[in-house]
């Protein structure tokens, strides 16, 4: 769907490709962007930086409560109108630790902001949207939702249940001859700070600015499924063709995916 004239909502929108996001559908001619995010200083700054290139409204909003989502998006609707895009990117790392050092809280967290959020606000977005037969809904989910990567485990089972969701979405509307458009976003690490310590030697880590402006081409091309690098592709089918050894020692060992998380530190506050 294409950008201009479009009142956009950005979940996570005060950090990261969120705030870049904002920052770039305005400039390309959106009509207003709503930014909703947890950190208040986050979002006072994005809202801030916004209002140079247009209409911008902050809402203070934790995705991982229905009912916050409810209410959220009655206010974003009585004061922007109709949503006619809505790109989700709120999301949590929470370690590098083998699964099972890791804490019930730090499975609780990853999956419900991951996993459970993105389908709360789905199932209130997608309501309105159904009903007006008009919008998209975008879903930030990630390349490790496409393959299994140690030391990141609770993360990547939070992405695949992302991606899955979000495709499944889309097909139930495409068989409902919806006009409602699903697209389903998996780039690999980005340069955010949230992936702080990553190191990878198969492709270099995304750069934010050049990944935000990909995201919205997908967007506006309506594009149902993007991955980012597309090359990242040539992996999961290298990964069915392979033996399971062979592919663990080719990719996991040669090329260092499975060492990618090994220094970690994630974003510091």
């Amino acid at each position: 769907m294409k950008l201009q004239d479009k009142t956009i909502l950005i979940t996570g929108g005060a950090s990261g490709i969120g705030r870049i996001m904002g920052r770039l559908a305005l400039q390309q001619g959106a009509r207003a962007v709503a930014v909703w995010d947890i950190n208040e200083k986050n979002i006072a700054a994005t809202v801030a930086d916004h209002a140079k290139y247009g209409t911008a409204k902050s809402y203070r909003v934790d995705v991982s409560s229905y009912d916050a989502v409810v209410a959220a998006y009655a206010d974003t609707t009585r004061d922007l109108g109709p949503v006619d895009i809505v790109i989700q990117c709120a999301g949590v790392v929470t370690s590098n630790k083998p699964f099972h050092e890791n804490s019930v809280t730090d499975i609780n967290r990853t999956m419900t902001i991951n996993a459970v959020a993105p389908m709360y606000v789905g199932l209130v977005v997608l309501q309105d949207m159904v009903a007006r037969d008009h919008g998209q809904l975008v879903t930030i989910a990630s390349a490790a939702g496409m393959l299994s990567m140690p030391k990141m485990s609770i993360y990547v089972a939070s992405k695949w249940s992302a991606i899955g969701w979000s495709d499944s979405v889309r097909i139930e509307l495409q068989r409902m001859k919806s006009k409602v458009q699903i697209t389903t976003v998996a780039p690999y690490f980005i340069n955010t700070g949230m992936f702080d310590g990553v190191q990878s030697k198969i492709f270099p880590i995304l750069d934010p600015e050049k990944t935000a402006r990909k995201i919205l081409k997908a967007t506006a091309k309506g594009k149902t499924f993007a991955g980012i690098p597309f090359k990242y592709h040539f992996i999961r089918f290298m990964e069915g063709i392979f033996p399971e050894r062979l592919f663990d020692w080719v990719f996991g060992d040669i090329f260092g995916l499975y060492t990618t998380m090994d220094h970690f530190t994630g974003r510091r506050k």
